[in-house]
């Protein structure tokens, strides 16, 4: 029999930290938004439209790096106070990469690295999502 691999993000729309479920949690990395205030900016200063082309296609490159990661699971849980985690999920969805993977969503505070670990480990100790 397999082992699953299991996965928790903590994200919001400027980083999301990969933390690997194991014996030993530990944050696999972190991934961070090119979509800085400065870039947002100089956008804007162009113009409302230019502005949600360049916050769209950077959102798109930050999903594209995080899911990179994901597809060497079985199960993944995402976390956060925003609803990043939510439009990640749906941009998964339309991957047929990932059907595969189980995904779950959770909203959650902002967590420090140990309460980030912590919730990883409650979460997958849970029976449901073994």
């Amino acid at each position: 029999m397999t082992t699953k691999k299991k996965l928790g993000i903590w994200m919001d729309h400027s980083a999301a930290h990969i933390i690997e479920f194991s014996e030993n949690p530990f944050e696999v990395e972190t991934i961070e938004s090119k979509f800085t205030h400065l870039e947002k900016e100089k956008s804007l200063a162009k113009g409302e439209s230019h502005l949600h082309h360049k916050e769209q296609q950077f959102l798109s490159d930050y999903f594209k790096r995080i899911a990179k990661v994901i597809l060497n699971y079985d199960k993944v849980i995402l976390f956060g106070p925003t609803n990043a985690k939510t439009e990640f999920f749906n941009y998964l969805s339309e991957d047929n990469r990932f059907v595969k993977i189980k995904v779950y969503i959770k909203e959650t505070d902002k967590m420090n690295a140990f309460q980030r670990q912590n919730f990883i480990n409650d979460y997958f100790s849970n029976p449901l999502y073994k």
